[in-house]
C-alpha cells in the first residue's frame, strides 16, 4: 500500500468542491486530484501528471496551485504547513487565470 500524506481540510473545501463543481466528472476528477496529491510518492519523486502540482509566483506565501481539469480550468490552492497538505480553496475555471487578486480575496485563508 501506498504512503499517504496527511492532507487536512479546515475549511471545508472538500465539501464546498462537491457543492459548486458543475458536473460529476468534475466532481470525480477532483477526488483523482485530492487521491494525487495524498501520495507521498509523487511528493518524493516531484511528479504530479495528473495535477501538475506548482507553486503560484508572485506572491511571498509558499501557495501551491494544483488542477482538477486543466481543459475546465477548475483549481485546488493547497499549502504545507508541518508537513501536512492543508486544502486553502476550491478555483473555479473562469477565474483562475487571476491568480494572486483570488489569493487576496481570501488573504484570511492563507499563512
Amino acid at each position: 500500500m501506498a504512503e499517504l500524506k496527511r492532507l487536512l481540510d479546515e475549511f471545508g473545501i472538500i465539501h464546498d468542491a462537491m457543492k459548486i463543481l458543475p458536473d460529476t466528472r468534475l466532481k470525480v476528477e477532483f477526488l483523482e486530484a485530492l487521491a494525487e496529491l495524498e501520495n507521498n510518492e509523487c511528493h518524493r519523486t516531484r511528479s504530479f501528471p495528473k495535477t501538475r502540482l506548482h507553486r503560484v509566483r508572485g506572491i511571498k506565501q509558499a501557495i501551491y496551485r494544483a488542477d482538477i481539469d486543466k481543459i475546465s480550468g477548475w483549481r485546488i490552492h493547497i499549502q504545507y504547513v508541518d508537513g501536512n497538505i492543508v486544502l486553502k480553496d476550491v478555483i473555479e475555471g473562469s477565474r483562475h487565470d487571476d491568480v494572486i487578486q483570488v489569493i487576496k480575496t481570501k488573504k484570511g485563508r492563507y499563512s
